[in-house]
């Protein structure tokens, strides 16, 4: 039987056989290409998001999704305590913006509409998807975010913003 790891993801680099560390996770799982997704909320009058690549639809029936914010975020407990958010699927022209969420000023000179329950829906996103949040697990560094879809559209035919080895990307077709 042939050996699977190259010498980047070898045990060799940080210890032992079996250990893994932060920065061997993030290499390897780095190879693993994810969409780019804002969630948005509404804190009161203004509005708040965070850029996401740990998102997924979890279950058709009920409709639900998921994503995973950092324990770290200043943004999740303001969309916690909203009880709704939209998940803003990014295309690849939006990557300025992705990097605008990651910052402090995050909505400035970026243009939105309510969604029908209220969340920010980004101008330019391909899709959006509105839910409830409906519950909180425990993950680690991160907390993972079910929530029940209230609504959704496509709105956009474009390609993807992708993330990939630490940077964005796009789908070669559409």
């Amino acid at each position: 039987m042939a050996a699977h790891a190259t010498m980047e993801e070898t045990a060799g680099a940080e210890g032992a056989a079996g250990q893994v560390g932060a920065e061997r996770m993030r290499r390897v799982l780095g190879a693993f290409c994810t969409g780019v997704v804002v969630v948005t909320a509404m804190d009161g009058d203004e509005p708040v998001g965070m850029a996401c690549q740990s998102f997924s639809s979890l279950s058709l029936d009920p409709p639900l999704v998921c994503f995973c914010p950092g324990a770290a975020s200043t943004t999740w407990p303001r969309v916690r305590a909203a009880g709704r958010f939209a998940v803003n699927v990014l295309a690849a022209d939006q990557g300025g913006l992705c990097r605008a969420m990651a910052g402090r000023d995050k909505f400035a000179g970026v243009s939105w509409t309510p969604a029908p329950g209220g969340s920010p829906l980004l101008d330019g996103a391909l899709a959006w998807i509105e839910a409830d949040v409906e519950r909180e697990l425990p993950g680690g560094d991160h907390s993972i975010v079910i929530g029940r879809v209230r609504d959704l559209a496509a709105v956009r035919a474009a390609r993807p913003l992708l993330f990939f080895r630490g940077g964005f990307g796009h789908a070669l077709r559409r």
